[in-house]
């Protein structure tokens, strides 16, 4: 009787290489996520109202945690930036940044005059808005003058004054919860 040899032929081989090959590149696409996500950006949960509409309360976003590190970055006017509350460094907020080194930042009944310029805030919805009057401000070098969206709920550089560079650890780039609310941080 004969015995039946089963022969694997070069396309079954180029298969199972194939496959090595596929999963090789999936397990080192997972792997290059999580040190992403772990390294470059952080996810983050939003608590409170101060930076609302847009960003509200239990809102999950990334945060990107090296854009202003090692000179890859530089804090702009109108950033959203998250930092260790300069009063108690174990409290991260999350604000807008509205002066810049050097600049004068007063807030006459709600309205931010910047360098002597009514400043046009399109983003602060006019029920959000307080008739609070501060300042003028100059703002420290490596300080910025912060402030929440949201300005009846928001505790910010008005009532403590500018935030050194050195709590700014990041900056909010994308929220990813809830699924209607995904897409960039504006």
């Amino acid at each position: 009787m004969a015995e039946e040899v089963e022969q694997t032929s070069n396309g079954d081989r180029h298969s199972v290489w194939s496959a090595i090959a596929w999963l090789r590149d999936l397990l080192l696409s997972v792997v290059l996520a999580i040190v992403i996500i772990l390294f470059l950006y952080q996810p983050v949960k939003v608590e409170g109202t101060s930076m609302m509409p847009a960003l509200e309360d239990q809102e999950r976003i990334f945060i990107n945690k090296f854009v202003y590190k090692f000179g890859i970055g530089e804090i702009e006017r109108l950033d959203t930036v998250v930092f260790w509350f300069p009063n108690d460094p174990s409290k991260s907020y999350i604000k807008r940044v509205i002066g810049m080194p050097g600049d004068r930042v007063e807030v006459r009944n709600g309205t931010v005059i910047l360098n002597g310029q009514e400043m046009d805030e399109a983003y602060v919805p006019r029920e959000f808005r307080d008739g609070l009057t501060i300042g003028p401000v100059t703002v420290p070098e490596e300080s910025y003058f912060v402030m929440g969206d949201h300005r009846t709920s928001s505790n910010d550089s008005r009532a403590w004054g500018p935030v050194h560079r050195r709590y700014i650890y990041g900056k909010a780039v994308f929220a990813y919860w809830p699924l209607d609310r995904v897409g960039m941080v504006r």
